[in-house]
């Protein structure tokens, strides 16, 4: 090969890189115009995997306090709905979901109380962040479409101490792992400190044992519950008292009197009508079911004494808030003064409860934009059930979103209906009654029920696991 030989060899290669590195940077400045399109648009791709770690301590949060019925609801809504820049952040200092409705008949009947315990490890299995939902305003014209974020969403385990503003914080009661690690990445940190851009309250009531569990683990809780079995059980009781008129104090009544039939069960309440909440024909048939069993109803009035070997206490609800009373003023300096009237303004001081709008907003207008308040401890103006509670969630869940997307007028938000009363009350271990107050407000005058005897002894638990994400394969399983 002679000189000029190489010399053309050499520059057809030099051409040939050049071409190369042209088309390289070509690509590049494509992809790039490509990225920063998508990113602008309606549609959101989903970030890189080498950008997981930081995508995920980006993440805004949308806080739910409180994981029982209705706060449970409310996390799986949002994680259904919510867009890709959001995560729900579930809090709750139980280990396990408490089925309350299944605590008074295991504190009497033994060998079930494991059942009321269920793992939360299911909650979000299902959610993603993009819903098909007609009701989703994720679906409403030109709402984005959502990428599933169903892996970042968290259950913190902890009770909230109190919450304060700008910034909007949560101070937790034990050290939590936040923010969560990646799949890239095991780093974790602790902290007491969680913030938050929007937030759900749902700690609901406390009932009197065995209505709620005073343990967060799954042992002391079935613990807590065998202790009522026993005493309830032993030979040497007699004569079981029940104070309280309500729905706990009824199930338990006529579920003791069953289990028990040998034994003296009595039923103490203030009123002439049991369950007060309720017409009156709620009563009448209740009574004419203790009359079925034997069981007798006293109302001390005039200071007379009653004795039993055991007494039930089956009184009352009481709200959860003292994390908001504990921030009351959230973050504001005030005298004691205006303490007082601070609390007047997010919580109604004759009741306990959360003031809220229809839209389950907070009422107070300086928290209204980003505090929600759902379930038992909102002043609806709803009954105390799990019902309309899990309404009031949805359509809070569904707010919080259209507040995301910027539509804060009155109109552009959903609001709830109050409807009557209703209930699903056992009245021993296989009768039971649905029974709904009339709607005066559409003219009627009669509530409406139905009898059934089709109940089960265990109140159909392997049903409330599968709800709840987790397919029993046998007995044992009930005690994970």
């Amino acid at each position: 090969m002679n000189y000029s030989t190489r010399i053309s060899l050499f520059s057809a290669s030099l051409v040939a890189a050049s071409v190369v590195l042209l088309f390289s940077l070509v690509l590049q400045l494509q992809i790039k115009m490509s990225m920063d399109t998508s990113t602008s648009g309606d549609v959101q791709q989903p970030p890189a995997q080498t950008d997981m770690a930081a995508t995920a301590n980006e993440l805004k949060n949308v806080v739910v306090v409180g994981g029982s019925f209705v706060g449970k609801a409310a996390a799986k809504e949002l994680a259904t709905i919510l867009p890709p820049t959001h995560r729900v952040v579930l809090i709750e200092p139980h280990t396990h979901f408490h089925h309350l409705f299944a605590f008074p008949r295991f504190a009497i009947l033994p060998s079930h109380e494991h059942k009321a315990f269920i793992p939360y490890t299911s909650l979000f299995s299902s959610s993603s962040s993009s819903s098909s939902s007609s009701s989703s305003p994720s679906s409403s014209p030109g709402a984005s479409t959502s990428t599933s974020t169903s892996h970042m969403h968290m259950i913190l385990p902890a009770k909230v101490l109190s919450l304060t503003t700008s910034p909007n914080v949560l101070t937790l009661d034990r050290p939590v792992s936040y923010p969560p690690p990646s799949p890239l990445t095991t780093n974790t940190t602790t902290t007491t400190m969680i913030p938050f851009d929007y937030l759900l309250c749902a700690t609901g009531t406390r009932l009197s044992p065995p209505g709620n569990s005073p343990h967060d683990t799954k042992p002391l809780s079935v613990s807590f519950l065998q202790q009522f079995n026993r005493a309830i059980g032993h030979p040497a009781t007699q004569h079981v008292i029940i104070v309280g008129g309500g729905a706990v104090g009824v199930q338990m009544a006529c579920d003791l009197k069953e289990l028990y039939p040998s034994k003296r069960v009595t039923l103490v309440h203030s009123r002439e009508q049991l369950m007060p909440l309720y017409h009156e024909r709620l009563s009448e048939i209740i009574k004419q079911r203790f009359a079925e069993l034997g069981k007798r109803v006293v109302r001390l009035v005039d200071g007379s004494i009653l004795e039993g070997d055991v007494v039930v206490q089956a009184t009352g609800q009481r709200p959860n808030n003292e994390f908001l009373l504990a921030g009351l003023g959230l973050g504001l300096e005030r005298t004691p003064e205006e303490s007082d009237e601070n609390q007047g303004q997010v919580i109604n001081p004759r009741n306990g409860f959360v003031r809220v709008k229809k839209t389950m907003q907070f009422a107070d207008e300086r928290f209204s934009d980003f505090l929600f308040a759902v379930g038992d401890i909102a002043d609806s103006g709803a009954h105390k059930a799990a019902r309309p509670g899990s309404v009031q969630a949805a359509v809070a869940a569904r707010n919080v979103v259209r507040l995301i997307q910027g539509k804060k007028k009155e109109e552009d938000l959903e609001s709830i209906e109050v409807q009557p009363p209703a209930i699903h009350l056992t009245l021993g271990l296989t009768k039971n009654i649905i029974f709904r107050n009339p709607n005066t407000a559409a003219g009627q005058v009669e509530p409406t029920y139905t009898l059934k005897d089709d109940g089960e002894e265990d109140m159909g638990m392997e049903r409330v696991w599968e709800r709840n994400g987790i397919k029993v394969g046998g007995p044992q399983e009930y005690h994970l």
